[in-house]
């Protein structure tokens, strides 16, 4: 008990106790005794109580007179009924099934029937449990991450001097579903890749993949980050500012197994990144991503094909029905969500963090990467493959360099293929010591990237094709092109096509002399991405 809890009557009453006491010998005579009880105007016994309690705490506060009722550390119940309470909230109520108290005493008055002994009341049941450890309760009931926000008390936070000192990057999986682009039906929810300046705010870069997170997703959303964006929004035809780049000096990230791959510790090292790992299982320690990624998913929220948390909130709406977003088309929208964000008010930083970089690194410009190309080859995913006299084969896509030439048929290993998965019309093969680039075979075939390709071997195999024609994956990324223009729209036509077709198969044929023609739909051209 504190002492600005204590009626001061009270607290003055304790002291003049405590100094009767404390000039009492340790082993005081029958006078001591006697002019004691006489200045406190108490009892021998209680005299003795309150000088046996006084010794073992040395402390005015425990002098303090005491409420009623059974105090903390003294047990409820006999031996016997408190063993079978204690199974029971062991065992069963300290669940993460989480029993109500009322089930609890329902058992327990099972078990105690059984014994032949009385059970006791739900009201010392429930004062029984108040003598547990809140926090222990709690943990083993609603888990570790429940108990930690609840009781775990955070002193201090991470935080940085300067842009780029410490960079974040985590991975989530978008709250979204998109769609392929070419038939345009639901393929799932991506992965999205991360970076956010602890300093400024500002986001670095990120990366979509359907992929599961791992040391590609990493590097490139790395790569992104470093990187001038201006060709990069151009490039998805966006004509805002988004002013970040530079090699940042400390990656601050989880313990995830893309993290610790070998690739990226050594690319890192490279390039003089050092990185940081969170403790295990403390989420808490990436405060700054992890409300940057709450942030963009409460955004996505506005999409058409959007998840919601909980079934009450999503009702009767089907995300795969209403998806109408390709990979590319929520790539771009992220952009200008991420350019927003960065002209808004962060009540972190108390500005805007676009505001926050351009005044930090006028006085104090990031480190860049003198080759970005080379920085995103150190990271890249690789396979090995056969020089052969017709080029490189990846991918079912053949490439091919005149570099090649001196090597043919004196390359008796497979040589080291690196591919970026955003931009297959080029690869980078390493000869000797040195990597040169490579392009497709055909240089007049448009760029696509990993997820293109896919889906256009999909389509291939769903046709019962068994021979994957590399012909036929360009012709059909290019029709693919051709069809996408505005996800919405496009995707409603479709839709009332379908409707039309399935409308027209109920009609009785029409005569031979009827004519019939078929109505033809032109689309624009769809620009084509080319990443650099």
């Amino acid at each position: 008990m504190e002492r600005d809890q204590l009626d001061e009557q009270e607290w003055q009453s304790a002291l003049r106790h405590a100094d009767v006491l404390r000039r009492m010998p340790q082993r005081p005579s029958a006078a001591d005794v006697a002019d004691a009880m006489a200045e406190l105007a108490v009892s021998r016994a209680t005299l003795f109580r309150w000088l046996k309690r006084y010794r073992v705490e040395e402390r005015a506060t425990a002098l303090i007179s005491r409420k009623p009722g059974r105090r903390a550390g003294i047990d409820a119940f006999d031996p016997t009924l408190k063993a079978i309470v204690d199974r029971n909230i062991t065992t069963f109520y300290a669940t993460p099934e989480k029993p109500t108290l009322t089930r609890l005493w329902k058992r327990i008055s099972a078990d105690c029937r059984v014994s032949e002994l009385a059970p006791p009341s739900i009201r010392r049941l429930k004062g029984y449990l108040a003598t547990f450890d809140t926090e222990a309760m709690t943990r083993r009931r609603e888990g570790k991450a429940r108990a930690d926000a609840q009781f775990l008390a955070l002193p201090g936070e991470l935080s940085a001097q300067h842009p780029l000192q410490i960079v974040q990057i985590d991975h989530t999986k978008v709250d979204v579903t998109v769609v392929d682009p070419i038939e345009r039906q639901p393929i799932g929810r991506p992965i999205l890749t991360i970076a956010i300046d602890v300093y400024t705010r500002m986001v670095l870069g990120f990366y979509l993949s359907l992929e599961a997170p791992s040391v590609t997703s990493v590097a490139l959303c790395l790569t992104h980050a470093i990187v001038d964006k201006t060709r990069w929004l151009q490039d998805r035809g966006i004509s805002l500012d988004w002013p970040t780049s530079g090699l940042p000096e400390c990656i601050h990230v989880d313990n995830g197994a893309e993290f610790h791959a070998r690739a990226f510790k050594r690319g890192c090292d490279d390039h003089n990144i050092a990185v940081s790992y969170r403790p295990p299982g403390t989420p808490r320690f990436g405060g700054h991503v992890e409300r940057l990624i709450g942030t963009m998913m409460g955004a996505v929220h506005m999409l058409p094909g959007t998840h919601f948390s909980n079934v009450l909130d999503k009702g009767d709406y089907d995300p795969e029905a209403r998806a109408v977003m390709t990979m590319r088309e929520l790539e771009a929208w992220l952009a200008l969500e991420i350019i927003a964000y960065h002209s808004d008010l962060h009540r972190g930083i108390g500005r805007p963090p676009g505001a926050a970089w351009n005044e930090a690194i006028s006085g104090r410009p990031p480190r860049q990467v003198r080759e970005p190309l080379a920085f995103l080859i150190d990271f890249l995913p690789f396979e090995p493959r056969v020089l052969r006299r017709t080029g490189i084969h990846i991918n079912n896509i053949c490439y091919w360099s005149d570099g090649f030439a001196p090597w043919i048929g004196r390359c008796s290993d497979k040589v080291l293929v690196k591919y970026d998965p955003r931009d297959l019309h080029r690869v980078f093969v390493k000869l000797g010591e040195n990597y040169i680039m490579v392009p497709t075979r055909n240089s007049g075939r448009p760029a696509i990237t990993l997820w293109e390709q896919k889906a256009a071997l999909r389509v291939q195999r769903a046709r019962g094709r068994r021979e994957i024609d590399e012909e036929t994956i360009f012709q059909t990324i290019a029709a693919q092109r051709a069809l996408v223009d505005q996800a919405i729209q496009e995707t409603t036509q479709a839709r009332r096509l379908r409707a039309r077709r399935a409308h027209l198969q109920e009609i009785p044929a029409l005569p031979a002399s009827a004519p019939a023609d078929e109505p033809v739909i032109a689309l624009p051209h769809f620009p084509v991405e080319v990443w650099e």
